[in-house]
């Protein structure tokens, strides 16, 4: 379950990821809450994958316009000296001029290295957007596999997703998606939801049984459950 770092660059201020596979022989483009990534060859050039991004700029434009507009409105002004949380903690965004590195978490601080433009702050967005998946998805396998562990059972898989208006969720099959907003809330919540859906392995619907086994595994699950309620609107980006 260990989290895969993706191979990123930037180009014309756009933030994409690259995706390498060796089932297909054709390069293609997927935005997916407004992030936009390459599917292609395992040896296909850098330069030809950039050049592929700059070809369907416009395109790439306008389908993140048509996400954005549906978005709702955020205060957020992504520079230096806003608060972004992480396990219930504050860091501070650092951002700094030069050659687009990943958003790294070093002391203290969430640092992104973008080149300057008209479009930073979308940029910047974007990164700090990555980070948060990459390490909610490393965090998120960590804590089912440990629980899962302690309480017998397995997942068939675990993946994020961009939800709406639910946390996680089980399928009849053992597949556990969790929404990454989540690892904004304190650790122990994070706990919470990622034992909610475990249990779910067990009882799929919310009956007694499957509260009780909820409690079983974290006897003050209340507590971390009033709180996601109450300040569920506060994780947002």
């Amino acid at each position: 379950m260990k989290a895969v770092i993706p191979e990123q660059v930037e180009v014309k201020g756009l933030c994409v990821d690259i995706v390498r596979t060796s089932r297909t022989k054709t390069a293609s483009i997927k935005i997916d809450d407004g992030l936009v990534s390459v599917v292609v060859p395992k040896t296909l050039a850098i330069e030809r994958v950039k050049q592929l991004v700059e070809d369907k700029y416009q395109w790439i434009v306008q389908k993140i316009a048509l996400h954005d507009a549906s978005k709702p409105a955020s205060d957020r002004e992504f520079i230096s000296g806003e608060a972004y949380a992480y396990l219930g903690r504050n860091y501070r965004l650092k951002v700094v001029t030069g050659e687009y590195v990943p958003v790294k978490l070093t002391q203290g601080r969430l640092v992104a290295t973008l080149p300057d433009g008209a479009k930073r702050s979308n940029l910047v967005r974007d990164a700090i957007i990555r980070w948060y998946k990459l390490n909610a998805l490393r965090k998120i396998k960590e804590k089912v596999r440990r629980y899962s562990s302690a309480m017998g059972i397995e997942a068939k898989s675990v993946s994020i997703k961009t939800f709406k208006s639910r946390w996680g969720s089980c399928s009849p099959k053992g597949e556990l998606d969790f929404n990454w907003l989540i690892v904004m809330a304190p650790n122990r919540v994070v706990d919470y939801v990622v034992i909610h859906e475990l249990c779910h392995l067990k009882q799929l619907d919310h009956s007694p049984k499957f509260w009780k086994e909820v409690e079983r595994v974290m006897p003050d699950y209340a507590e971390h459950k009033e709180w996601l309620k109450l300040n569920s609107g506060r994780l947002v980006i």
